[in-house]
């Protein structure tokens, strides 16, 4: 197979905004507010223009302090924005997600790198810094969705160790149906992505596994990470 990645001439690309003018217009025509949606749409392309750029600057600098900042920044937020549906409570159990996330994420990451990947400098930024927000992403989905049936369990009388359980399982269900789906249901973006620029089906499933088995390991390390730490002193 062609293993260089096929450059999308921006006149094509253009062509890739029919379809989403077409569901404008139809939002206008039904009068549903085009307002938002043409907002979303500006964003979108803004946001991942401007994400380019910056990207391209972070894996050309070759730094091992520049990779290691970005990391840092996207943990600290990742750890706030799990905390988002807990409202008042965010402040005093942020210190818990980011250990639980840091401890999750960040022990993946460096095994899936170090170990499993052959990289030029153990903080190439354009592998690490990707995985990282892979892993950190799912990290905090799973967090957030433990955080928050926990603190539900517990406000109705259930005990830790109940909440814990209860909260522990559904927040594993997005990524236990991912990991049923795959193949199957779905072709995740980052295999699709291999294959349409080039590489052998094969090659891209060894990397979505990695990915799958990166995703699975961080949300599960992290989630019970979080629920460990809000054991009270006293066991009940």
């Amino acid at each position: 197979m062609n293993d260089t990645v096929q450059i999308i001439p921006l006149t094509r690309l253009a062509l890739a905004f029919i379809p989403v003018c077409a569901v404008l217009f139809i939002i206008h025509r039904w009068s549903l507010g085009i307002r938002t949606g043409l907002v979303a749409v500006f964003r979108m392309v803004s946001q991942l223009l401007l994400v380019g750029y910056v990207l391209t600057f972070i894996f050309g600098s070759q730094r091992a302090l520049v990779t290691v900042s970005v990391v840092s920044v996207m943990l600290a937020t990742a750890g706030w924005i799990a905390l988002r549906p807990l409202g008042s409570d965010r402040v005093g159990r942020y210190p818990s997600a980011l250990v639980a996330i840091s401890a999750g994420s960040l022990t993946v990451l460096f095994m899936a790198t170090q170990t499993v990947l052959d990289l030029p400098q153990w903080y190439t930024p354009s592998m690490v810094i990707p995985l990282a927000g892979i892993v950190l992403a799912n990290s905090m989905n799973t967090v957030s969705l433990a955080a928050e049936r926990f603190r539900a369990e517990r406000e109705r009388g259930a005990g830790y160790r109940e909440a814990r359980h209860t909260a522990m399982s559904v927040s594993l269900i997005p990524m236990t149906n991912s990991l049923l789906a795959v193949g199957l249901v779905s072709l995740p973006g980052m295999m699709t992505g291999q294959i349409l620029s080039g590489v052998t089906p094969l090659i891209a499933v060894r990397y979505q596994i990695l990915v799958m088995c990166m995703i699975f390991g961080s949300a599960g390390l992290a989630t019970s990470c979080y629920l460990v730490l809000q054991r009270p002193r006293s066991d009940d």
